[in-house]
């Protein structure tokens, strides 16, 4: 084993750990939500996992990003097929081990370097969108210096993975055909042979074999550097879109999750014959609450939305409440519970308990939450199934039953509720009234 190959092995081995570590960190974040089932109807689930984040059955909704998402999304994981081979070479000292397949192999190399291409492209074609055409939702006020940057760091990025690959295939492919030691014949290089002739044909060998080997170090590593920066960034979706998409919320958009508590309170009130002081009281100790007010309010299915949201504003796109100037922005609501999520996550790892601050407040003002019209737009938009208004629920179910905050209008039509048993000012022996009216 060569000094290049152990060094292979210890970049192989840190970025491993790194992930390990920094993927039970999330795994530990997201535990700190409520407890939820979202074990029932395996089936379903299985098939919505399938249409949403395998099959982008959202993402065509818009048709222009969907294809080019789509091409990226398929491109990028196929061609890192090649990462097996290219970690075997690595750890072995070998080179293309896997070309004893034959004709096989020769299709699957030049099938990665079309799919290359065509990644790059739509890299390109995204970074123009977003930073020449100025697609709307991509500057909303939530999109600060570090979320624009994400997005472009990561197209760039892509650009540069694909383009090393095409190098490093052409050095490759011209290596091969002068039967230089150690590069015997394997593979299919349609599209890097003609881009990267011209400036590589001319090359002595020690410098064309230096180009390659520069490119192919470039490239894993790039690829382990990427591993690394997706728990940092939005980017995490590309992991995590699976199992949200899996314990997506089967139930009809318009059903809300109401409170055993609450329920079992309205049920008593409304048989004659109950005894009021037969409802269950709560253990000892244990001082119940109603909503959210901090992330470890929420269950962990709210939480595991915060880090599988794509930043892409489809939600705040099309929000009611967003397009007419209101405060709202269901993408920051998502964006501001990651963020609490991992403040929260930060003073677990100090050892600080508590910092003074909640979701509610500090990060989510109640102008925000009251704002939403509950139509239920963001869900239905989401490419990745997450649910803001969930989240805007309970936050505002702590609101009035933590604090009795609600606006005037609610205020109002909540006291009516109380007194006449309708949200109107009638009393209910009024209320037929209407009946007897020419």
């Amino acid at each position: 084993m060569g000094i290049g190959n152990i060094l292979f092995l210890v970049v192989f081995a840190v970025a491993n750990v790194l992930f390990i570590k920094q993927a039970k960190k999330i795994i530990r974040n997201i535990k700190l939500g409520r407890a939820e089932d979202r074990s029932d109807r395996p089936a379903e689930r299985w098939k919505t996992m399938a249409r949403v984040a395998l099959g982008q059955g959202k993402m065509t909704a818009r048709p222009v990003a969907g294809i080019l998402h789509i091409l990226v999304y398929v491109g990028f994981v196929i061609i890192n097929i090649e990462v097996v081979e290219i970690i075997i070479d690595g750890i072995f000292g070998t080179h293309r081990i896997l070309s004893f397949m034959g004709g096989f192999y020769n299709f699957l190399i030049a099938s990665f370097e079309w799919l290359a291409i065509l990644v790059l492209v739509s890299c390109a074609l995204f970074l123009i969108r977003r930073n020449v055409l100025q697609i709307k939702r991509f500057h909303y006020k939530e999109m600060t210096s570090w979320p624009k940057s994400d997005a472009n760091l990561i197209l760039i990025f892509e650009i540069l993975l694909m383009s090393a690959f095409l190098i490093m295939d052409g050095a490759d492919s011209i290596l091969q055909s002068r039967g230089v030691e150690g590069y015997h014949p394997g593979g299919a290089f349609p599209v890097s042979s003609s881009l990267t002739y011209w400036f590589l044909a001319g090359l002595s060998d020690g410098t064309l074999i230096m180009v390659e080997r520069g490119m192919w170090w470039f490239h894993i590593i790039g690829i382990f550097g990427f591993l690394n920066y997706l728990p940092l960034s939005k980017h995490l979706h590309i992991i995590l879109a699976f199992p949200n998409t899996y314990f997506s919320n089967l139930n009809p958009k318009g059903r809300f999750t109401n409170m055993e508590s609450v329920t079992n309170e309205v049920k008593l009130m409304m048989d004659p014959s109950a005894d009021p002081f037969a409802a269950p009281a709560p253990p000892e100790g244990e001082i119940p609450s109603f909503g959210a007010k901090d992330v470890q309010d929420l269950t962990w299915k709210n939480l595991l939305d915060s880090y599988s949201c794509t930043e892409c504003g489809r939600c705040s796109s099309v929000c009611p409440a967003n397009q007419t100037g209101k405060l709202l922005s269901p993408r920051k609501i998502m964006m501001d519970t990651r963020d609490r999520l991992e403040e929260v996550g930060k003073n677990l790892d100090a050892g600080k308990e508590d910092d003074g601050k909640k979701l509610l407040g500090d990060y989510i003002s109640e102008e925000e939450i009251w704002a939403c019209t509950s139509c239920n737009a963001c869900v239905d938009a989401c490419p990745v199934n997450i649910d803001p208004l969930n989240i805007i629920v309970e936050l505002r179910r702590n609101l009035v039953m933590e604090e009795s905050k609600a606006p005037t209008e609610l205020t109002t039509m909540f006291n009516n509720v109380e007194n006449n048993g309708a949200p109107w000012a009638f009393s209910p022996a009024d209320r037929l009234n209407w009946v007897n009216e020419d």
